[in-house]
């Protein structure tokens, strides 16, 4: 049943018509009737918001070692925007984009709203701002390449930061980004029992569709979006036939990373990742949204 939410609008396409399609930790989840983006009824209250200081700890500041590889291979898709040499990271955690990129020869920069993760950025001597995009202030047009891994479903704004980063990136900049998919294999599988669905840490999740419209209204004009990545073992533990009940006990990101790891270091694992993700892309399945977008 389609019911008007004049609460809070689609943050994609700013629809007021959606369908709720469960609760998950005292929020109403919806479905946009305009674009099919999953977002929840309301924002957090104070009291609510996600403790990204309490987050990070020396457990997560550091990543795996295939993680390298794999940033290794999507920076040097980066060589052909390389005008000022200028890269920021938004939301850089553990640092690993700002190596990297450094390592290829980038004048880096990050924002980080986690103080554990920006004293640590600090001290290694990165130049780092703690708070929003917009407490950093750059100029208009600062920038050839933004990256913004895992960020968009977090924001209580995502139109307005879109924006923010159309501002400081030059004519032809890029933006990388990655967000998970609100068209998933994993979503209409699992609905709101999927962890990626997890108010008040992430608020919303966007179609494809949804993600295009958001990103032409921010200013940019040249998009690409695949849809990739899937995490097999969440879809078998919620099917199994002894549920966990209660508690969320499955951990997701660690059961990402052992699967990625296997997939990566292998040649036969990366033939079964490129061919998943090729049916995935088509159908339009895959977990994880991958943005090209250019100003």
């Amino acid at each position: 049943m389609e019911t008007e939410n004049r609460s809070r609008p689609c943050p994609a396409c700013q629809s007021v018509v959606a369908r709720k399609c469960g609760i998950k930790n005292k929020f109403d989840i919806l479905v946009c009737s305009g674009c099919s983006s999953i977002f929840t009824s309301r924002l957090p209250a104070a009291d609510e918001v996600e403790d990204y200081d309490a987050y990070y700890s020396e457990a997560n500041l550091t990543a795996p070692d295939f993680i390298a590889v794999r940033l290794r291979q999507i920076l040097g898709n980066f060589t052909p925007f390389r005008s000022s040499n200028r890269l920021l990271d938004i939301g850089f955690g553990s640092g690993a984009i700002l190596t990297e990129a450094q390592n290829q020869g980038w004048k880096v920069s990050g924002t980080e709203v986690s103080a554990p993760a920006f004293e640590q950025a600090k001290a290694r001597g990165f130049q780092v701002w703690h708070g929003t995009l917009r407490d950093a202030r750059f100029d208009d047009g600062y920038f050839d390449v933004i990256t913004a891994s895992e960020i968009l479903e977090h924001l209580d704004d995502p139109l307005g930061e879109l924006t923010e980063i159309a501002r400081i990136l030059r004519p032809g900049g890029l933006l990388w980004a990655t967000t998970p998919s609100a068209r998933s294999l994993s979503f209409r599988l699992m609905k709101e029992s999927w962890t990626i669905i997890s108010p008040p840490e992430h608020t919303q999740l966007y179609s494809k569709r949804g993600a295009r419209l958001m990103l032409e209204k921010a200013g940019f004009s040249s998009i690409s979006i695949s849809t990739l990545g899937l995490n097999p073992a969440e879809i078998v533990n919620h099917f199994r036939a002894r549920r966990l009940s209660g508690e969320e006990r499955f951990d997701r990101v660690a059961t990402g990373y052992e699967l990625n790891e296997r997939m990566t270091v292998s040649p036969a694992g990366k033939l079964v990742k490129q061919t998943a993700n090729v049916f995935l892309n088509a159908l339009q399945m895959g977990d994880s949204l991958k943005i090209f977008a250019q100003k």
